[in-house]
């Protein structure tokens, strides 16, 4: 049983029930609420699509990566065939990467229904649709962080319900932790290193490049690192629960 094995069968166990079809409604339905009308999308002419489209996908990804991310180990532990998994010839690495591949391909589905939007922009303008491409790779290393992270917490519980409220309040901080307002506040009660840290972890700054269109090596070095550490916490709470 091979990556792709899995992978098979995470994609299929997902498309064969209506939580990923909900998902990716959901996800069309608000990103086009948004940049309709706080994004004002029309009134502002926003070509490149980073404020009035961009912008707002990592608030939704906070929300909808952990309802995605949630079942990934929980359903294995809660079931109990996360020891027949230990049993097939299948690496730890094996699994992992099947399933969070799986996970992924669902939000790269959900990025590529939103393509009317970008018709719509070169119809109306001139925009840059390579800025526009990087914009979307943003989107989908910030939901790829989102879901590691969410295997991660659900690599510790079997409680799917658990899972999502920790990884929905763990995202957040990702999120919120790129404003200003939100540190200051934090800054008054805990230390400046510890408001220092929570910063680094912010996925604005990395996201807002490259919705500009930057492709910048150190944004990419960023995601990919906190996406390797997190599927390798994962690995090792698993290689833990097996031995």
């Amino acid at each position: 049983m091979s990556t792709l094995t899995i992978y098979k069968r995470e994609l299929k166990s997902y498309f064969s029930q209506p939580t990923a079809y909900a998902i990716i409604v959901v996800f069309l339905l608000s990103t086009m609420a948004f940049t309709f009308t706080f994004g004002n999308f029309i009134r502002a002419g926003d070509a490149s699509l980073e404020w009035s489209f961009f912008f707002w996908h990592p608030w939704i990804f906070m929300l909808l990566a952990p309802a995605v991310g949630m079942r990934l180990w929980s359903d294995e532990q809660r079931n109990g065939t996360i020891e027949l998994l230990g049993t097939f010839p299948l690496t730890t690495w094996n699994a992992i990467l099947g399933k969070y591949l799986a996970a992924l391909s669902v939000w790269l589905v959900a990025l590529t229904l939103t393509f009317p939007i970008v018709v719509t922009v070169n119809y109306l303008g001139d925009p840059d649709n390579g800025a526009i491409l990087a914009g979307y790779l943003g989107s989908l290393l910030v939901c790829g962080t989102f879901l590691a992270l969410t295997m991660l917490v659900s690599a510790f519980t079997r409680d799917q319900v658990v899972c999502l409220i920790v990884s929905t309040i763990a995202c957040a901080l990702m999120v919120f932790c790129g404003y200003d307002d939100f540190t200051r506040e934090i800054s008054k009660a805990t230390s400046p290193a510890l408001v220092e840290a929570m910063t680094a972890l912010s996925v604005w700054d990395h996201s807002r490049s490259l919705d500009r269109g930057l492709l910048r090596l150190q944004d990419l070095v960023w995601f990919g690192s906190i996406i390797f550490a997190c599927l390798l916490g994962t690995s090792a709470i698993l290689s833990a629960k097996r031995s």
